[in-house]
């Protein structure tokens, strides 16, 4: 019952002759994936095959080598996964408007599903690809624990408005996900994908470099999981907010590329540490926190802009935004780690080198910004720039909830009010220094620059 109350049926129409299709984006993994296992079901249902789909287009929401290597080489070992189960697998060169539609009129598709996305750029492309199409179009969330649309229908507050709507639903969806038993019957697997045609198809910037401190795919992100389970989960409590050490899960970047899901990390943490004081922090994190960024991203479209922001919030910032600013610097500056704090640089170049900045650096670094900027309009312009240029996990919810919350206030209070950054919350360094060495991750950075280059 859980698997139906995460499907919505976008649009309905007449079924054609051929197989259903699974167009595959945000979750991407054959595993615990309810999107597919709906198209299965559909397929068996139907007595139809059926075909996954990755539509790819040339460069996207500013995410370069970096982001596109890691995506890729992923969607490379689906491609082979999906093989045991006899489905095609295919990629599709270019806007989904345009080959979506294409591809369902070119093999007489009888359905297409898709997964959630709460991002403008997505549910465009959906709106558009539906306009162009006459088959049944259905949406499935498996990226959420308590589906985004089900669990509330409006913007949520803040984490303390969702988090009983959530926890009410927990032990409904949080449950074991079944197994894939599907396998298409005389239906040819087509053509292998020519893989480095695929890379050289996209167009964005080569010079942001793969990193090698994260392998994609499904097993690796399992791997990455049981390490953290088995080596930082005993104290993840207790260390997960001090950068000095690397405590962290490291499954952000997974996360976002739906190489592994949420509802199989949050299920196998609760079966093996039910009442460790670990776990009620990490599934904050993983569930509440997580699942509240879909939903201000879904209900607001200013996610990613000033506009966005609560209205206490931008009448603070505009109150103050001809404060003096004891230091002012350019984009340049900010990206290549030249401002007069060790502590904002180290947290750069740690972005710019590994791929991913410790989660409680980020609320330092994107606050900073908004001190050293003109305007709290060029300060979350900057942040968002620089999150989806560096990090893996860009171009995602949680970090254009992250900036709005450091620099707008989202999902926060009016705090005591002081000069640029009028009531919102403020960070400092001397705050940093009560929570964590600092010199010791500023070291600890450095060495890893000086290895680098």
């Amino acid at each position: 019952m859980s698997l139906l109350k995460r499907v919505r049926l976008l649009q309905n129409g007449f079924e054609g002759k051929g197989p259903v299709i699974y167009w595959m984006s945000r979750d991407q993994r054959v595993d615990d994936n309810y999107a597919l296992l709906f198209a299965c079901n559909l397929a068996s249902e139907k007595n139809k095959n059926l075909v996954v789909v990755f539509s790819l287009v040339k460069s996207f929401l500013g995410a370069t080598l970096r982001q596109y290597d890691f995506m890729l080489k992923g969607l490379q070992k689906i491609e082979k996964k999906l093989k045991q189960f006899e489905i095609p697998f295919f990629i599709l060169k270019g806007n989904p408007e345009d080959t979506i539609p294409d591809f369902i009129k070119n093999i007489s598709a009888n359905s297409l599903i898709s997964d959630f996305d709460p991002l403008k750029i997505k549910r465009i492309w959906k709106r558009e690809v539906a306009k162009k199409i006459e088959i049944p179009f259905y949406e499935v969330d498996t990226h959420n624990i308590v589906p985004c649309l089900y669990v509330s229908n409006k913007m949520e507050f803040a984490a303390y408005t969702i988090r009983p709507k959530i926890k009410k639903l927990l032990e409904e969806f949080l449950v074991d996900i079944p197994k894939i038993e599907f396998k298409n019957s005389n239906y040819s697997l087509g053509e292998t994908i020519d893989w480095e045609n695929i890379f050289n198809f996209i167009e964005v910037d080569r010079n942001v470099k793969p990193v090698s401190n994260f392998q994609p795919g499904e097993d690796e992100a399992l791997k990455i999981f049981h390490q953290f389970l088995q080596n930082k989960f005993e104290n993840y409590y207790e260390y997960r907010n001090d950068p000095s050490v690397d405590h962290l899960s490291n499954l952000s970047p997974y996360l976002h590329f739906g190489q592994i899901s949420s509802q199989r990390i949050a299920f196998i943490t609760e079966q093996l540490f039910s009442n460790h004081p670990s776990t009620k922090v990490f599934l904050e994190e993983l569930i509440v926190r997580k699942e509240l960024s879909d939903n201000f991203c879904y209900f607001n479209t200013n996610y990613d802009n000033f506009n966005g922001f609560p209205v206490w919030a931008k009448e603070t910032l505009m109150q103050h935004q001809k404060d003096k600013r004891e230091y002012i610097y350019s984009e340049t500056e900010f990206e290549n780690a030249q401002t007069h704090d060790e502590l904002w640089n180290a947290a750069q170049l740690e972005m710019v080198i590994t791929g991913k900045m410790h989660g409680y650096m980020r609320m330092y670094w994107a606050k900073k910004i908004l001190e050293w900027t003109p305007t709290p309009k060029d300060a979350l312009r900057i942040a968002i720039y620089l999150n989806d240029k560096y990090e893996l996990d860009g171009r995602d919810p949680n970090g254009y909830t992250g900036c709005a919350w450091s620099i707008g206030g989202v999902h926060d209070r009016p705090w005591f009010e002081r000069d640029i950054f009028g009531k919102i919350r403020y960070m400092n360094r001397a705050g940093c220094e009560r929570k964590f060495d600092v010199k010791k991750y500023i070291s600890k950075i450095t060495e890893l620059s000086k290895n680098t280059n």
